[in-house]
């Protein structure tokens, strides 16, 4: 839906604004349309669909099984769509959005090409004043942050970079019509996720690439493969339990206990710290990068997860050919687990390619672009486009973007200088009625993403309906309860890899200067948060604040 509203300068009243149309946008145009409330969702972007909407980059996939990147509200949507591949590509994670949209006819209620550019509070009417960058002002009771929390892309600050004169792309704002590299010399700067889902594709179009290397990653080969006709009607037979065990997992992802790597997945019980630098070298030998799976206590202490980068480093040694590239690649002075996991196609044997060359920016620094290039500290390197895969401003800075005031007038951007603080990553005190969908505390970006997703928008939805049944206008955390939430997620996480002195990720915000280093994400796991969820419901949402 085009905005109708443009030229009206009086405020349009609604019960409802949602701001984002990803998946959870999406969702909760379902579930609000089973209410009397009045609501519309706005979207910056020309269509929905969200980070797949955005993320168009090539090799973009999802890291998480298809089957279970998908909604489980309705039994006969399960039942239809039919996923191709076992981690599926951007362009059928993005059909699928578009096909649930057909379906359920999402798109009338929303408002595409309206950016959201303040959310003020006014304690007096109880209610929400929503700007845009259109002439109309918009006043609700709830607004629903549903921005996401892998939406504000991330450019690092590099002296001439505006003087580059070829074109310049952020794998997080990809054209919606592609690229053609044929024939391009190319520069790309970042190895995280993004980087080493596009490095091998555009390597195997471009004439040149020049990885430039900030840190290496830990990256594990993905296996990615066609599903089976039998695979699939197994996954139909069994949705009930898969769903079921999702909810209660620690990650919300279950599905390889039903197939995935050729056969059912068990735990590691074996523990590094028990074997022998000659054993570790044998496993490597026979089986790769998947032989660190077999272990528990790597992510229990930092001694045995150095064992587990050891090991690999020396895959990394056997994978590539030239000595002093696979040096440069290998991750050291930090652990196993502290970033997010990245899964890859044939990552490593790209830096084997004649056309393909790595620029370790750890012992070269980068000190300026010009108009056809890069000057690091050691050299010169000449090419036509340039590639930013440097990631996002992850967690909070879709909400620190929009100017939230709350009902003292205090930007949520100030009130989060020194870390985000919120009630179990759903409101922050002194923000009445603003919810954030997978926000900071919560399991969010440690989770399928799908599921966590789900959680929220029903716990908010059961939620609204509590208050409406009590005539109830205003919900807001208490200062006690948001506290005492805070101090659980950094305790859970003490301890873990997440939180080791050399860990840099932006799981804390380390990617972003100035940003305040606090874990962001909760730990504890998508079963167990959501047994606390429950159970506050459960006591007449204990630790809110009603009027």
């Amino acid at each position: 839906m085009q905005n109708q509203y443009r030229q009206k300068e009086e405020p349009r009243e609604l019960d409802v604004v949602v701001v984002g149309a990803g998946f959870a946008g999406m969702y909760l145009i379902k579930r609000l349309r089973e209410t009397d409330l009045s609501f519309v969702v706005l979207e910056q972007g020309g269509d929905l669909g969200g980070t797949w909407y955005w993320n168009r980059y090539p090799g973009a996939r999802c890291d998480v099984p298809s089957i279970e990147y998908s909604y489980s509200f309705d039994a006969q949507l399960q039942r239809d769509w039919d996923w191709s591949e076992i981690m599926a590509a951007q362009p059928e994670i993005l059909d699928y959005a578009n096909h649930v949209a057909e379906r359920f006819d999402l798109r009338r209620d929303i408002e595409f090409n309206t950016k959201v550019l303040g959310a003020a509070y006014d304690p007096a009417r109880q209610r929400w004043s929503i700007t845009t960058d259109t002439p109309e002002t918009i006043s609700a009771q709830y607004c629903i942050m549903a921005t996401g929390c892998l939406s504000v892309t991330n450019t690092p600050e590099i002296e001439g970079a505006e003087d580059f004169s070829g074109p310049v792309y952020h794998t997080g704002r990809w054209p919606q019509e592609g690229v053609d590299f044929s024939g391009v010399r190319v520069g790309i700067i970042g190895t995280g996720s993004s980087g080493i889902q596009s490095i091998p594709v555009i390597a195997e179009e471009a004439q040149h690439l020049t990885v430039f290397q900030r840190t290496p990653n830990y990256t594990m080969p993905a296996h990615n493969a066609d599903l089976e006709d039998e695979y699939r009607a197994q996954v139909r037979a069994n949705y009930v339990q898969i769903r079921a065990e999702q909810r209660e997992s620690p990650a919300g992802i279950v599905s390889f206990q039903f197939g995935f790597g050729g056969g059912e997945f068990e735990e590691p019980t074996e523990m590094i710290v028990d074997t022998t630098a000659e054993e570790r070298r044998a496993l490597v030998e026979e089986h790769g990068f998947e032989a660190l799976r077999r272990f528990a206590d790597v992510n229990l202490s930092l001694e045995a997860n150095e064992l587990a980068c050891e090991m690999y480093r020396h895959q990394v040694s056997r994978v590539i050919d030239d000595p002093e590239v696979a040096e440069r690649l290998m991750p050291r002075d930090y652990p196993i687990g502290c970033k997010r996991p990245v899964i890859d196609t044939h990552y490593y044997e790209t830096f084997n390619r004649d056309n393909v060359d790595l620029v370790d920016l750890r012992q070269n620094p980068l000190l300026r672009i010009n108009e056809t290039g890069v000057q690091t500290e050691n050299g010169y390197y000449e090419f036509d486009a340039l590639v930013y895969a440097t990631g996002f401003d992850a967690m909070t800075g879709a909400l620190s973007k929009v100017d939230i005031r709350g009902r003292d007038g205090t930007f949520l951007r100030d009130a989060w200088a020194a870390g985000p603080q919120t009630y179990l990553g759903l409101q922050s005190v002194g923000y009445p009625n603003l919810f954030m969908i997978t926000g900071p505390g919560s399991p969010s970006v440690l989770s399928n993403m799908m599921v966590s997703i789900e959680q929220h928008v029903d716990w908010i939805m059961d939620c609204l309906g509590y208050m409406g049944e009590r005539q109830l206008r205003e919900i807001e955390p208490s200062g006690q309860a948001q506290d005492a939430w805070g101090a659980h997620v950094n305790e859970v996480a003490q301890g873990t890899m997440f939180t080791a002195p050399s860990c840099n990720s932006w799981y804390v915000g380390a990617n972003i200067p100035g940003k305040a280093r606090v874990i962001m994400p909760y730990v504890g796991g998508v079963g167990e948060y959501r047994r606390i969820c429950d159970e506050i419901a459960a006591k007449d949402y204990d630790g809110f604040i009603f009027s």
